[in-house]
């Protein structure tokens, strides 16, 4: 496997840049391996350069990334995107920009994200293939990070 870089783009937005597609069938992506390979992340605390903040990935962050409503429809490019992204996640933590606050307002989430949410975007690139044969050509993704605010703001999980 190669090994990912941070580039940026021609207005200065930093990408990270995935060389390899691990998670391949883009109709009917496997969220339980994605989910599965996610789990050597629990645990880690990684700095969001432009905030500073810390961000904890918990116990329930492989579940959260791939077992959300949302995901289980996405089909196509969007869900290999998304599944493949994975492979960059500490990277896109630590270029998460644009930080924006919301209020918590479901119940459900009463405990897990009682002092609300915040809202990152992150970008990556993927390689582009023809008739299986890499290119030197990427597609350029951007992606929300979604971040609930636990324990009086003092940590935050993805």
């Amino acid at each position: 496997m190669s090994k990912l870089e941070i580039i940026q783009d021609e207005i200065g937005n930093q990408i990270v840049l995935i060389p390899d597609i691990i998670f391949t069938n883009k109709q009917n992506i496997d969220w339980n391996e994605v989910e599965e390979y996610l789990k050597q992340y629990i645990g880690e605390i990684i700095e969001i350069a432009v905030s500073k903040n810390m961000m904890y990935l918990g116990k329930n962050f492989p579940n959260e990334f791939s077992g959300s409503k949302y995901t289980r429809k996405t089909k196509g490019a969007r869900a290999k995107a998304k599944a493949n992204s994975v492979q960059g996640i500490r990277e896109m933590i630590e270029i998460a920009a644009n930080k924006v606050f919301r209020e918590n307002h479901k119940e459900k989430h009463h405990s897990d994200a009682r002092n609300g949410w915040y809202y990152y975007t992150t970008r990556f690139a993927l390689p582009i293939y023809e008739n299986e044969i890499k290119t030197d050509e990427y597609k350029v993704y951007s992606g929300c990070l979604v971040v609930n605010c636990t324990l009086g703001g003092k940590k935050i999980s993805l």
